[in-house]
C-alpha cells in the first residue's frame, strides 16, 4: 500500500482544530468555518484518493489547481448573479470590512469545485477497488440528439431571468440542471470528455462518483452552515417558496427538497471545468489530463 501523503494529516488536523474552536466558542471560527472546514477536507480527501489511485489533484495536477480555484470561483459568481434576481438565498454575519468579506467570498467560493471533485474522486476511487461497473439495460442508453439537450439547457437557464422574481424563485431547480444540459453536449461535439458519451459507452461510474460526490458535499455544506449559524457567525439562510418546504423537513438551513439539487450540480461543475479548462488552453497548457476508467 502507498504511503499517505503528508498533506492528509494537515487535513485531518485542520478539521479538528476547526471543531475544537467552534465549540471553544471561538469567534473567529465561527465566521470561517465554512473555508476552513472545506480546506481540510480537500487536503484530507486528496491524500485518501492518492492513497487509493496513486495519483491526485494536489500530487499530480499541481498546474491546474490555481485554474480549478479560479473557476471554482468564476462558476459560482454565475450562480451568485441569477441568485440576485431568484433571490434564493441571503448572507447573514458577514463580516464589516468590505475587504475580509471579499478575502471570505473568495476563499469559500474557490474551494467549491475541490471539494466536489475531490469527494467524486474518492467515490470513484472506491469503486474502482471494488471492481464496481455501474451499467443499465440497453434500452435507456440512447441519450438523445445532443441539440435537443443544448435548446433545453439554454430553455432552462434563460426563462428564469425573464419572469418577475416571484415566479423565477420557483424555478430554481432549472438552473441546477441546465448548465449540464447546455455544456455536456457541447463538450461531446469538441471531442472533451462528456458524460453523453460515457453514457452511450455503457461506463457510467464516473457519472455515479459525480452524483454521491454533490450528495457529499452538500450534506458536510449544510452540516457546517447549521453549526456557524447556531454559533452566531457568518452563514446563509434560503428564502424558499412555502410550497418548497413540505412538512417544514429541513436539514440544517435547507429544505430537504434542495438537497435534491447538489447532485445534478456537480454533473454541472463537471461540463463547466471540462470547457473553461479547454477555452483556456486544454492539455497543451496544462498537461494531459490523468486516464480515466
Amino acid at each position: 500500500m502507498r504511503r499517505l501523503p503528508a498533506h492528509t494529516w494537515a487535513g485531518l488536523a485542520i478539521l479538528a482544530a476547526g471543531q475544537v474552536l467552534l465549540a471553544a466558542g471561538s469567534r473567529w471560527m465561527a465566521t470561517w468555518l465554512t473555508p476552513v472546514m472545506w480546506t481540510g477536507v480537500i487536503l484530507l480527501l486528496d491524500g485518501l484518493v492518492f492513497w487509493l489511485r496513486g495519483r491526485s489533484w494536489i500530487v499530480s495536477r499541481r498546474r491546474e489547481l490555481p485554474l480549478l480555484a479560479l473557476a471554482s470561483v468564476g462558476v459560482w459568481l454565475i450562480f451568485e448573479a441569477y441568485n440576485l434576481h431568484l433571490r434564493n438565498w441571503r448572507y447573514v454575519g458577514l463580516p464589516m470590512s468590505a475587504l475580509t468579506r471579499d478575502l471570505g467570498y473568495f476563499w469559500s467560493f474557490a474551494t467549491i469545485m475541490p471539494g466536489v471533485f475531490e469527494a467524486t474522486d474518492l467515490c470513484l476511487a472506491i469503486l474502482e477497488r471494488r471492481g464496481s461497473v455501474v451499467s443499465i439495460p440497453d434500452s435507456v442508453s440512447n441519450v438523445g440528439r445532443p441539440w435537443a439537450w443544448s435548446i433545453a439547457g439554454i430553455g432552462m437557464v434563460t426563462i428564469p431571468l425573464a419572469l418577475p422574481p416571484e415566479s423565477a424563485a420557483l424555478l430554481f431547480g432549472a438552473v441546477w440542471i441546465g448548465y449540464f444540459l447546455l455544456l455536456d453536449p457541447l463538450n461531446e461535439m469538441l471531442g472533451l470528455p462528456a458524460l453523453r458519451q460515457r453514457w452511450r459507452l455503457g461506463d457510467r461510474r464516473l457519472i455515479l462518483a459525480l452524483l454521491l460526490g454533490g450528495m457529499i458535499c452538500g450534506f458536510l455544506w449544510e452540516t457546517w452552515n447549521h453549526q456557524t449559524a447556531a454559533a452566531g457567525g457568518a452563514y446563509w439562510v434560503y428564502i424558499f417558496p412555502e410550497a418548497l418546504r413540505p412538512l417544514g423537513l429541513q436539514f440544517g438551513q435547507m429544505p430537504v427538497l434542495g438537497l435534491l439539487g447538489f447532485p445534478p450540480f456537480a454533473l454541472e461543475l463537471f461540463g463547466f471545468y471540462q470547457f473553461i479548462r479547454e477555452i483556456l488552453g486544454g492539455d497543451r497548457v496544462f498537461g494531459p489530463r490523468p486516464a480515466q476508467p
